[in-house]
């Protein structure tokens, strides 16, 4: 019933905002009777305005769909682009006061115990938590961030009407199973709940800090853990020119291009070299240093949400992206096979030429102009024909991916998506997959062998002797089978008699065993003569 009134609550925020005009015209028809049963909110607010309010009277499931499109703002028109940016940072704050009771409760102590410096007023505001700007008593400049009060009931809501719809769409429709909705809103619903947990949060930072410790071109900050809890964070504050401010780096000379390909060069490097990487990398999660303009150096934040993929899934989805740059789609075909991602029994040469006939034209174009996310959806069309499931491990790693290319296209819309990936996934591929990579793996894993050499060890020391003993049993089983054939010919004429003679013995057995010891003393003679006589006669 909770579902049901959700349900009835979206349609109705939905329609008093007049969502529907964002449909193309062809569509509205459906839906016109009852966008006009429901009362219109009239005000003088763009399209954009009136979906980005929707989407956040909605809840932070819905905020960060919103996320999600406002990265695409080579996709999206400027008056939806641009008010859905403003949700990356700009949702409705809470009361600093309930902030501050949240903080004193789960370090418990007083602010003042450890900041010299707090500002009530929060620096931004988001879906699931806001941040605060502190200084600890011992000088460090840092920020606050704070789990919004009772956002996890809320969240649960959405996630069970979500998964309502997905169950229904499985059932009732032909894709449904093979789109995995099901397991897609599960894995959602654990990505969304760990965002919840700032103690993993900082968990995540704290690796990927690691992962970047050295790098000239992405700065991570640093977790301080004395003053982290499950609902409280506290971090080194970091400054730099948000990623969305393209006019400021073309005023300051910023180098646009390095700026981008950089971008897409920690993405590759977290994807692949890592296998661990920010799965929410929208423009409030991205700051840029630009004091040295030829050399701008990312600055991350928030990693409540992240993506990891395992060396198998590593290995096909870079052999599958070096195979679309050099067009070689039966390469493609057969790799989508391998992997599992399309039944075993595809045909190879129509896989081939269906995704030739999709690619091609879009290959046509310069690779500058060309748009990884245009051409996800095209392969989406053509796996529905050859019943491609979809993969739950890699959703986060497209979403990313969409997001990177978004963030690109923005800040340099010559940006080369192909160019800056195939040399970085060709190094990939002759590390990992070559002798080199053999030789690393085997350095990795040597210390696991060794402990599991002993036991390796004595299993093939004592295979011979398993073998013949394996033989043993089987000729044992070949004279027992031999014995019960001449057994089932006396059957016929011994059956009863032997079954008598046997129950005797049992129960002269079972007597002697279960008396006492004196009596035993006395008649072990008889029963020994009464045992042998069973046995004569049976044999």
């Amino acid at each position: 019933m909770g579902s049901s009134f959700r349900l009835l609550k979206i349609l109705r925020v939905l329609f008093s905002e007049r969502i529907d005009e964002l449909l193309p015209q062809p569509k509205r028809g459906a839906l016109k009777a009852l966008a006009w049963c429901i009362p219109t909110i009239r005000m003088k607010r763009s399209r954009g305005e009136r979906l980005r309010d929707a989407l956040q009277t909605l809840g932070p499931v819905f905020v960060k769909f919103g996320q999600m499109l406002s990265t695409r703002r080579d996709l999206l028109p400027p008056d939806i682009a641009a008010p859905l940016a403003e949700l990356q940072d700009q949702v409705k704050p809470f009361a600093g006061a309930t902030a501050k009771a949240i903080i004193e409760s789960d370090l418990e102590c007083t602010i003042d115990a450890i900041f010299s410096e707090f500002s009530a007023e929060p620096m931004a505001s988001a879906s699931v938590a806001q941040v605060h700007s502190a200084r600890l008593k011992t000088g460090e400049e840092v920020i606050v961030k704070v789990i919004r009060p009772g956002i996890e009931k809320v969240i649960e809501e959405d996630l069970k009407l979500m998964m309502t719809i997905a169950k229904f769409v499985e059932k009732n429709f032909v894709d449904g199973k093979r789109l995995k909705l099901v397991q897609v809103v599960s894995d959602y619903r654990m990505t969304i709940l760990d965002e919840l947990d700032l103690m993993r949060e900082a968990a995540n930072t704290a690796l990927i800090r690691r992962n970047f410790e050295h790098s000239p071109i992405c700065y991570v900050p640093q977790i301080y853990w004395d003053y982290t809890r499950r609902n409280v964070m506290v971090e080194e504050r970091v400054y730099g020119v948000p990623i969305s401010r393209v006019d400021i780096f073309k005023e300051k000379k910023v180098n646009m291009e390095k700026l981008a390909e950089r971008g897409v060069e920690i993405f590759f490097t977290q994807v692949f070299d890592h296998s661990f990487f920010h799965a929410d990398m929208h423009p409030g999660n991205v700051f840029v240093d630009i004091s040295d303009p030829e050399n701008p150096v990312y600055k991350a934040i928030d990693f409540g949400i992240v993506g990891t993929l395992d060396p198998e899934s590593q290995a096909y989805l870079a052999q599958n992206l070096i195979a679309f740059f050099d067009r070689d789609y039966r390469a493609v075909a057969e790799l989508h096979v391998e992997s599992g991602w399309v039944p075993k029994d595809t045909n190879v040469g129509e896989f081939e030429s269906a995704i030739r006939t999709v690619c091609e034209p879009i290959f046509q174009k310069p690779l500058g102009e060309i748009s990884f996310g245009v051409l996800l959806i095209r392969l989406f069309e053509v796996a529905r024909r050859f019943q491609m499931e979809v993969q739950p491990q890699l959703v986060l790693l497209q979403k990313t991916l969409l997001n990177i290319e978004g963030l690109g296209r923005e800040l340099y819309p010559e940006l080369d998506l192909w160019k800056t990936g195939k040399p970085f996934l060709e190094r990939w591929v002759k590390e990992r997959l070559g002798p080199k990579g053999i030789v690393d793996y085997a350095k990795r894993n040597l210390s696991r062998w060794a402990v599991q050499f002993p036991a390796l060890t004595n299993t093939l020391l004592s295979t011979p002797q398993r073998m013949e003993h394996l033989e043993s049993i089987q000729l044992q089983q070949a004279e027992a089978l031999k014995h019960l054939a001449l057994e089932s010919k006396k059957r016929r004429y011994s059956g009863h008699l032997s079954s008598l003679l046997g129950v005797s013995g049992l129960l002269i057995s079972g007597a002697a065993l279960m008396a006492d010891h004196d009596w035993l003393a006395g008649h072990w003679p008889l029963v020994i003569t009464a045992l042998s006589l069973v046995l004569i006669l049976r044999r």
